[in-house]
């Protein structure tokens, strides 16, 4: 029997694959950000382009009859920024030794640290065909065109392990994940925490709230002027946290006008003018934390827009789990407890690859040892709950 006449094309947009062509793959995953309509307004808005160091150059697989059967995000990339898997020592010690780690390529969603599915098949295929094909036009991507490295930056666990099987050096973090233990509400949630955590909970949603009126917006309800409004905190913020904040204001009207159904934006206003807000993006399973700002230091104010209300809009919609992004171990005292990340790596130069293998091989059990500790150590649930 002979193999599937397969062909890998290299695109330098989403929009040159097509959003019918894309999400014909990319929609049965249920993820957010691997839709269309995410990269495109990352790459159409400015946000994700090659003057920012992301150049696309995404994959489609076509069969035989030359129909798209799976597709890949990928980036030549000439830094390392917006990615939150830190390989800049690599990059160091690879420059000083007289090499050039950038550019290199990276199968990712830009500024996004979400678990997801980086190969995405047509549910007519066969899935685990269709990622090999694609992890392989990767990896003859990498060579083609010279560069040091691949990078699959936050796969599943399947994709993970089926990319360690052919070869590529794997890493693991941890990120902090709220779960719905079949909450009906934020009191039955609060109800499974000891209670010293409750009475703190309590008492910092009090005081964050205190004098605000905090709405969670979703779909037509979501106008400009309240982009505008976010803009302004996701500038101020992260102006202060990253010195240069990723995305333009472009995009968020472009994620308004074709997502709004799919994001929950929630603002607090103190006499009827917004001072904060919180952008989540809603998934098939779970809501998923982005970007935060305020004009106002308000006690507490973070943890209720970011952390307690998604866990009451969660609650409300019957999803599973709330993830709330990179970092942050204060998350593990309001209920996110940590949970496996991963990544994979190709690196074309053994001179780098051995010793970056050797320090993976080292580095994986004491993560794994790290998330079991804290959370034996560190979890707000009371202990028969576990």
């Amino acid at each position: 029997m002979t193999e599937p006449a397969f062909r890998i094309h290299v695109h330098n947009a989403v929009a040159d694959i097509g959003r019918d062509a894309w999400d014909a793959c990319a929609a049965p995953s249920g993820d957010p950000f691997v839709s269309y309509d995410f990269l495109d307004a990352c790459e159409a808005s400015g946000s994700a382009v090659p003057r920012e160091g992301w150049a696309g150059r995404h994959l489609a697989l076509t069969d035989a009859d030359g129909r798209v059967i799976g597709v890949m995000p990928l980036w030549l990339k000439g830094h390392s920024q917006g990615e939150y898997v830190f390989d800049h020592s690599w990059a160091d010690a690879y420059e000083r030794a007289g090499g050039a780690y950038y550019p290199k390529l990276l199968g990712a969603v830009p500024f996004t640290p979400v678990t997801g599915q980086r190969f995405l098949a047509h549910p007519d295929g066969d899935a685990a065909v269709v990622r090999q094909a694609l992890l392989q036009g990767a990896v003859a991507l990498t060579e083609r065109l010279g560069v040091s490295s691949l990078h699959v930056t936050f796969p599943t666990r399947e994709e993970w392990r089926a990319m360690g099987e052919s070869g590529l050096l794997l890493r693991q973090d941890m990120q902090y994940v709220w779960r719905n233990g079949g909450y009906e509400t934020f009191d039955d949630f609060l109800s499974a925490l000891s209670s010293s955590r409750r009475k703190t909970i309590r008492r910092e949603r009090r005081e964050a709230r205190a004098g605000l009126d905090i709405r969670t917006l979703t779909g037509v309800d979501i106008t400009e002027v309240h982009w505008d409004a976010f803009f302004q905190f996701y500038m101020d913020t992260g102006g202060r946290k990253w010195g240069r904040p990723y995305l333009t204001r472009d995009f968020f009207s472009r994620l308004g006008a074709t997502m709004a159904d799919r994001i929950a934006l929630v603002l607090a206003y103190r006499d009827g003018a917004p001072i904060a807000g919180a952008l989540n993006l809603i998934g098939r399973d779970a809501l998923y934390g982005r970007q935060w700002g305020a004009l106002d230091d308000v006690p507490f104010l973070h943890f209720e827009l970011c952390y307690y209300q998604a866990i009451d809009f969660a609650i409300a919609r019957g999803l599973s789990r709330v993830e709330a992004g990179a970092q942050g171990e204060h998350k593990i005292a309001r209920g996110y407890l940590p949970a496996p990340v991963y990544s994979a790596h190709w690196i074309a130069d053994p001179a780098l690859s051995a010793p970056v293998a050797d320090y993976l091989e080292r580095e994986r059990p004491a993560v794994e040892a790290e998330i079991d500790a804290m959370t034996e150590e560190l979890s707000p649930f009371r202990k028969n709950l576990g």
